[in-house]
């Protein structure tokens, strides 16, 4: 069956593939189709001029490059892409919120800190200020993972390990299939009330500006200050542009009251690396040792800061994952909790509605320079937030930045918007949405709303993705069941039923409520962080879409 997302859409969703020629029926109209539409794909609901626009979502999503008859299929040869105009709150905005007595007076388990929400899960963190000590970081971790029992071998170590052994009998590789991939049982770690040891590579802190050393500083203190970390190793080397003032600077400027544990080493005012590296290791085992002392508690659900995420999108994104993600918020943010959306070149052509959300004027008008200045940026590199859409998301069905951007926005569900923030500020208002500003990279995404200081995130994705973050427990939500049956080792949750019909939004929405809540609890593992899939990925201000 087709799919008419909105009254005023122009544009149809096939919910299967039609075949060439199948009349198709919605309410009192009906076509004949003029040619193939695969499942997740368009076709138009009406005989297009060249130069129309065309309306999905309830709003303009592109241009006509050519006529295009009732029944065709819309793809990048017959439409480019077009959004509406925005300018800044336009009028009022009500909001009913949905019923939460199911959850009223629940909490989670987590770990209370000192000030802010409490902590979904409690790590310690090791992190250089500059790529020239990831090597004394790759020792670090060497050391302390296996030592402390938070490393495991990987099913493909293993596999490794069988073929080198057959080699040695004279057997040959193609002869023994995947033997060998089965899971290894997990160390029992030394301090089982610490999460993990969790090690921050990158290739910044030095060559570039002085603004790319704040925004690294910037993030690396949200890291530190996050409420998931209870205290972190700073490995400098000393001549580097991202120096320790920096980030002392951004941690006074951002997080005033920090009284975390915040151990720093400095290699060129040591008196040798074998020395410097003994005292780290040494101090951050003892921070971890004490760290492990604090233990879960009970906590409001009013804590919990749940960033939204869309990656390997494709056209049932928009339908399935992201309006269940979308329900998700809302209800945080009736319970007063604070769901954040980011990705800003994936929200445009919807950015009027989301001026209109704003509580005020104010936070509009900075919604509106922080989307011009980062498409300026991009224009004047020679590209643009149209530039955005993968190959794979055009390959199922998401044509232009536009289609993409209205189906990605219906993660932030429909409460008013309480704060816009650029990158790397942390986030501080709840019962309400925050927009924050970050690249469409899934990873430099992710990277940000954690170091914004969300302790729980929602990845919708239609492709299959295996992002994660380090500190922030990441769950996965599949756009379709095939999907879901095909990669159900990376992914969590299946919104698939909205699709077929089996389940409404709403339903499934209480249905992932719940795992956040027991993965907030430590009591479900989300497979990201299962997997060790721990993507660091910092915004080198600059153009990434």
């Amino acid at each position: 069956m087709p799919l008419r997302v909105h009254p005023s859409d122009d544009l149809i969703v096939a919910l299967q593939d039609l075949p060439a020629g199948k009349s198709v029926a919605l309410g009192t109209e009906e076509w004949i189709l003029r040619e193939a539409i695969p499942a997740k794909h368009k076709f138009a609901a009406r005989d297009f001029a060249q130069g129309d626009l065309a309306t999905l979502y309830g709003v303009t999503v592109g241009r006509a490059t050519q006529p295009i008859p009732a029944g065709s299929l819309i793809h990048t040869q017959n439409l480019k892409h077009e959004a509406a105009a925005f300018t800044g709150k336009q009028q009022s905005y009500l909001w009913t919120p949905p019923e939460i007595s199911r959850w009223r007076g629940r909490t989670f388990q987590g770990y209370k800190r000192d000030q802010g929400p409490a902590g979904t899960a409690n790590h310690w963190l090791v992190i250089p200020l500059v790529f020239c000590e990831n090597r004394n970081l790759g020792f670090m971790r060497q050391a302390l993972t296996r030592a402390l029992g938070y490393a495991q071998s990987s099913p493909y170590e293993r596999y490794a390990q069988h073929l080198a052994e057959s080699y040695r009998q004279g057997l040959a590789s193609s002869d023994l299939g995947e033997s060998g991939l089965d899971s290894l049982p997990s160390p029992t770690p030394l301090f089982p009330n610490v999460s993990g040891v969790k090690f921050l590579e990158h290739g910044l802190g030095c060559g570039g500006t002085r603004q790319d050393a704040i925004a690294l500083c910037n993030l690396l203190a949200g890291y530190i200050a996050h409420p998931n970390v209870a205290g972190a190793t700073i490995l400098s080397l000393g001549c580097q542009h991202a120096q320790v003032s920096l980030l002392e600077e951004a941690l006074t400027k951002w997080h005033p009251q920090f009284n975390k544990p915040l151990l720093i080493f400095e290699q060129q005012k040591s008196s040798s690396e074998r020395d410097m590296m003994a005292r780290a290791i040494r101090a951050t085992f003892e921070g971890i040792a004490k760290a492990n002392l604090q233990t879960r508690v009970p906590c409001p659900l009013s804590d919990l800061i749940v960033g939204v995420e869309c990656g390997g999108s494709d056209g049932f994104s928009g339908i399935s994952a992201n309006p269940v993600i979308g329900q998700v918020a809302d209800l945080l943010a009736a319970l007063g909790g604070a769901p954040v959306l980011s990705e800003f070149p994936e929200l445009c052509g919807v950015e009027q509605s989301l001026c209109d959300r704003c509580v005020s004027p104010a936070l509009a008008d900075r919604f509106v320079q922080l989307m011009r200045a980062y498409e300026g940026a991009a224009q004047a590199c020679g590209s643009g937030f149209d530039a955005n859409p993968s190959p794979g998301n055009i390959r199922d069905g998401l044509i232009t930045d536009a289609i993409k951007s209205a189906g990605a926005a219906k993660k932030g569900g429909t409460a008013p918007i309480v704060d816009v923030l650029d990158y790397g500020e942390p986030i501080r208002q709840h019962g309400g949405l925050t927009l924050y500003c970050t690249p469409g990279n899934d990873v430099e995404s992710t990277t940000a709303l954690a170091g914004g200081g969300c302790n729980l995130m929602l990845f919708s994705t239609g492709l299959g993705t295996p992002t994660g973050n380090p500190v922030c427990p990441t769950l996965k939500v599949a756009t379709n069941s095939v999907l879901m049956q095909r990669m159900s080792d990376i992914l969590d949750f299946d919104t698939g039923p909205v699709i077929n019909g089996d389940q409404t939004v709403p339903q499934m929405a209480e249905s992932l409520l719940e795992m956040c809540i027991a993965t907030a609890s430590g009591d479900y593992t989300p497979k990201a962080v299962a997997l060790g899939q721990d993507d660091f990925l910092p915004w080198k201000r600059g153009v990434s879409l």
